[in-house]
């Protein structure tokens, strides 16, 4: 990440930037001022090869909350098809709990969020009203997030090991949020 980028961040976000994680204070509801118009989303910028997965009603019902979550913080469709787009690369949009060995640290959840980086309780990061909103607390710092490809937005506030994998999802979160937008 760039140090202009990352001191916009994190003088805006008042988190502390630590080992390639970001830390502090994240998490809590973001209340929305008005509902979104829904309107089908473009694919800004697919780039590579694209991944699909057939999702479960449990999955399904994620990508509902993660939905439901981006309107109730007021946000437009591409804030949840950046959201999307991660949980499917962190979690395949499944609610993961601590998996032991198979863990990556203490990552949760559909966002794999870490309580000792910050973005809460077990429980309220294997929340996923919360989760999404701590996520998109994040978004909403990234200058520009609305304009840039997927995989910066996301790797801006996810700070992962694998900058480029999120943006094989990003044909699938289009797809579903245009499939679940009004539902």
């Amino acid at each position: 990440m760039n140090t202009m980028l990352r001191k916009s961040v994190l003088g805006i976000a008042g988190l502390a930037f630590t080992g390639g994680v970001f830390a502090g204070p994240i998490a809590g509801h973001v209340e929305s001022a008005h509902a979104a118009t829904a309107k089908p989303v473009a694919v800004a910028s697919v780039q590579g090869e694209q991944s699909t997965i057939n999702l479960n009603d449990e999955q399904t019902a994620n990508v509902k909350a993660i939905i439901a979550a981006t309107k109730k913080a007021g946000l437009p469709e591409r804030a949840a098809v950046v959201s999307i787009a991660t949980a499917l690369q962190e979690s395949k949009l499944e609610n993961l709990g601590h998996l032991g060995d198979k863990n990556d640290h203490d990552s949760l959840g559909l966002f794999q969020q870490r309580p000792s980086s910050g973005w809460g309780t077990p429980e309220q990061i294997t929340d996923p009203e919360y989760s999404t909103l701590a996520f998109l607390k994040g978004l909403k710092q990234v200058d520009g997030w609305q304009d840039m490809p997927l995989t910066k937005a996301a790797q801006t506030v996810q700070v992962s090991a694998y900058p480029d994998a999120y943006a094989q999802w990003e044909k699938q979160a289009t797809d579903l949020v245009n499939k679940h937008w009004n539902s």
